[in-house]
C-alpha cells in the first residue's frame, strides 16, 4: 500500500511518463482510500490546465502584435528550441 508521499510523486510522475500496471493499480487504490491525495490529483490538473491555456493565451497575444514578420520568426524558433529542449 502506499503512503501519501510516494502517491504524489507517481501522481506527478504521471504526467511526465505513463505508469506501469502496478503503479497505476497501487495509486489507484491509494486515490480511492485518501481524499487528501485526490485533492491533490485534482489541483495539480487544474494548474497543468491553467498553464497550458496561459500558453495559448501568450502565443495568441504574440501573434496579434504588431511586431515585423523577422520578429515573430525569431520569436517562432526561440519557442520551438526551447520546446524540443524540454523533452
Amino acid at each position: 500500500m502506499l503512503n501519501c508521499k510516494d502517491a504524489s510523486h507517481l501522481i506527478s510522475e504521471r504526467q511526465e511518463r505513463p505508469l506501469g500496471i502496478r503503479e497505476r493499480w497501487s495509486l489507484r487504490l491509494h486515490l480511492w482510500l485518501c481524499v487528501n491525495c485526490r485533492r491533490f490529483e485534482r489541483q495539480l490538473a487544474l494548474m497543468r490546465e491553467a498553464l497550458r491555456l496561459l500558453g495559448k493565451r501568450a502565443e495568441a497575444d504574440v501573434a496579434s502584435a504588431d511586431l515585423p514578420p523577422e520578429a515573430r520568426e525569431r520569436i517562432r524558433k526561440a519557442l520551438a528550441e526551447r520546446h524540443g529542449h524540454e523533452h
